[in-house]
């Protein structure tokens, strides 16, 4: 694909928590529709099964892939390893989103081994999600083809630090040569414009739209 399609763009995340009843293929899928209906240029799907629902009813969509997986080893978690990435690729997505933090991976991948594996063998761009501009600049010379500020405020390293990551936005602007994506806390269309000011490629919003579960906790919160 050409990653031109997504410059300037909305970007969706169309998930849902594992036990929501809103995580099954067709109602992402629906999601995915609906999000792209209304001018969004891409969306961002976990899990091989969402992805395939995604692309049988939308051929020409752009789809960036992630598998989400935990092992016992590793607390990377966003497609952990080339397996999950291949699984990602035959269902149909056109960027694969990976953890490239500097955590260790299961069975001790390094991200450049799977970057490289995701160019040659697969032929898919890559996404790096990342939490810091070190991880962002070790990722770029890793070869990914983008970089998201996903998790930021998500890694021991972070913790203390709360999305959107706009003071990383602005660092991974001025010194990478590939689009800077922004991911993470956008929570209004205001949000999402700082972001775009601020040099970002595109923008990807989850929870602010397609959130449900966590949208209504928050909510019934104030009634307790």
């Amino acid at each position: 694909m050409n990653i031109e399609t997504l410059k300037n763009s909305l970007i969706v995340s169309c998930q849902a928590p594992i036990d929501s009843p809103l995580h099954d293929p067709k109602i992402i899928a629906a999601m995915a529709k609906a999000s792209v209906m209304q001018g969004a240029a891409g969306v961002r799907i976990d899990t091989p099964a969402h992805i395939e629902q995604v692309r049988q009813q939308m051929p020409d969509i752009s789809i960036i892939g992630l598998w989400k997986k935990q092992f016992p080893t590793s607390e990377v978690y966003i497609t952990p390893r080339f397996e999950e990435a291949i699984a990602l690729a035959r269902a149909g997505a056109d960027i694969i989103a990976i953890d490239a933090t500097r955590r260790e991976r299961p069975e001790r991948e390094t991200v450049s081994e799977i970057i490289e594996k995701i160019h040659t063998r697969l032929d898919k761009l890559v996404m790096a999600d990342i939490d810091t501009i070190e991880s962002a600049i070790a990722s770029a010379q890793a070869g990914a083809d983008l970089v998201a500020t996903t998790l930021y405020g998500y890694t021991p390293q972070t913790q203390h630090l709360s999305p959107p990551g706009y003071s990383l936005l602005t660092e991974m602007v001025e010194k990478l040569q590939i689009p800077v994506i922004c991911e993470g806390g956008i929570s209004s269309p205001e949000d999402a414009k700082k972001a775009l000011d601020l040099g970002a490629f595109a923008v990807v919003v989850g929870t602010a739209i397609t959130g449900i579960d966590l949208k209504v906790k928050a909510f019934k919160a104030v009634f307790s």
